[in-house]
């Protein structure tokens, strides 16, 4: 059969775009394991310091408390786990998140960079320690707002409300602890819906692979 060099450039063209397609749409399953990636290894990370540290107790610590560079002999440990998953929370943001979800994408960028900086500037620096630890939560926090709003999550919606009663009722002395479970209770809230988003990201580029997605 004869098929012009006309047809033959088409479908050259065809079979070139649809590789370009599936490439993007590979690309945008790998960043979305970012997502996945960047909780666990917080998680990780700081169950392995706090196993190695006998003397870390939740009625008594903080979190940061692991990371203090002199007093704290897995503090080399829990930096660089915090500094992992800051790195892995901007990367999953500055990509597939950010065609997700535009403006949460903007502040779980800040988040991940103040997660960064609490990491690089621990306790040892105790002002500016304080400083960018408020601005890591405020910033974990104002994502809830804005995904709940943006994407109409009810998660992100009862991630913001846990978060906040949580650091209430510690301000309040209504439960006996250390600062390390309100910080713990809030984080792992915001870590369910940044997990389910990538998990979704995952999913809907699985169904654009097989064709059974278009949009």
């Amino acid at each position: 059969m004869y098929i012009s060099a006309k047809r033959l450039n088409q479908i050259s063209k065809k079979t070139s775009t649809k590789k370009g397609a599936e490439k993007r749409i590979v690309h945008k399953q790998k960043t979305a394991l970012l997502g996945v990636v960047a909780p666990l290894i917080a998680t990780i990370f700081i169950g392995i310091s706090i196993g190695l540290s006998p003397w870390f107790a939740w009625e008594d610590n903080a979190l940061s408390d692991l990371g203090h560079s002199i007093n704290s002999e897995v503090a080399a440990l829990f930096n660089f786990g915090l500094l992992l998953t800051g790195f892995c929370l901007i990367m999953y943001s500055i990509t597939c998140f950010r065609q997700h979800a535009k403006y949460t994408s903007y502040s779980l960028i800040i988040a991940g960079f103040a997660l960064q900086l609490v990491a690089t500037f621990n306790e040892v620096y105790k002002p500016f320690h304080f400083l960018v630890s408020v601005l890591f939560f405020l910033s974990l926090a104002i994502s809830c707002i804005i995904f709940a709003i943006e994407k109409r999550s009810v998660l992100a919606a009862t991630a913001f409300v846990f978060g906040i009663v949580s650091w209430i009722l510690y301000g309040l002395d209504i439960y006996s602890s250390g600062i390390a479970v309100p910080e713990a209770l809030s984080a792992l809230a915001v870590s369910s819906w940044v997990m389910l988003s990538a998990f979704r990201i995952y999913s809907d580029n699985e169904l654009r692979k097989q064709g059974k997605l278009v949009f």
